[in-house]
């Protein structure tokens, strides 16, 4: 397991220790260059099955800067995949495991690690997915949501100092037209990303969706905004996998989103590798 602690020196360049991943996946996959990474949220973890054939596949946590995942449902192996488009081209996908999140404490420069890694080795897109809390009465669990827009909540952002940079389009208006020719039936929404663990409040829901939410949860947005950081195109897809506190009338519970993961799985991982052998 990974020691390395320079990720948490304020001294330390964040980008350097995600070229330091970056060299370290080359070396231990034999993959000089990725192309499209993914990060793969509850549910959504057999799309990695479907994608090509396996290069390669290393503990994550050996990996400078990442540690063991603390969610129940996150894998905790880095995968590389050699991806066969239709037309012939191959391509390489980094298959990000440990999502790290804001809740766990351990800092939002481990939170944006993942992409940064995704990008230092080469990754021109990301794709970020979630299991998330619906606001909509008539998204129940199982429906598949691309992201257009979020509302960071979190009070925090993984940008340092007068790092600027353009949101206008953070999910690529492009990879959505590419998911939507895959599934023409995938209606678009904004999620809100709250900090957790703690689930949201019916107050917090309701005022999510008055300023403009669809769905809200615990991930992806910061993600997103270090991905467009490093001038990544980012496609975001959520899974709703249950009804958000207020618009349903049971308690929630990590279970119900693994359950709804479980259930969906087969269906959304189809639909993931057939977006992602597009791009």
């Amino acid at each position: 397991m990974s020691t390395d602690l320079d990720l948490d020196d304020p001294t330390t360049n964040p980008f350097d220790v995600a070229a330091a991943a970056a060299e370290y996946i080359a070396a231990k996959t034999g993959v000089p260059g990725h192309d499209v990474a993914l990060v793969l949220g509850s549910g959504w973890g057999g799309a990695a099955e479907l994608l090509g054939d396996v290069v390669a596949e290393i503990p994550t946590a050996d990996i400078p800067g990442f540690v063991q995942p603390a969610v129940q449902g996150h894998r905790s192996t880095t995968r590389s995949i050699r991806v066969e488009r239709p037309d012939g081209a191959v391509r390489y996908a980094l298959v990000l495991g440990s999502r790290t999140h804001l809740y766990e404490g351990r800092g939002i420069r481990r939170v944006a690690h993942g992409v940064r890694t995704a990008a230092a080795t080469g990754c021109d897109t990301v794709i970020l997915t979630n299991g998330c809390g619906s606001v909509h009465i008539g998204w129940r669990p199982g429906q598949v949501v691309l992201l257009k827009d979020h509302i960071n909540f979190t009070g925090q952002t993984p940008l340092e100092g007068a790092k600027f940079a353009d949101m206008t389009d953070i999910y690529t208006p492009r990879l959505r037209d590419i998911a939507r020719s895959v599934d023409p039936d995938l209606p678009e929404g904004v999620y809100a990303q709250f900090h957790g663990p703690q689930y949201e409040t019916p107050a917090e829901v309701k005022m999510a969706s008055l300023l403009g939410a669809d769905l809200v949860g615990m991930s992806t947005a910061v993600e997103a905004v270090a991905a467009r950081h490093c001038r990544m195109d980012v496609l975001g897809i959520s899974l709703a996998t249950n009804l958000a506190a207020g618009i349903s009338a049971n308690p929630l519970s990590h279970e119900e989103v693994l359950e709804a993961g479980r259930v969906s799985g087969p269906r959304i991982s189809d639909l993931l590798a057939r977006v992602v052998k597009q791009l």
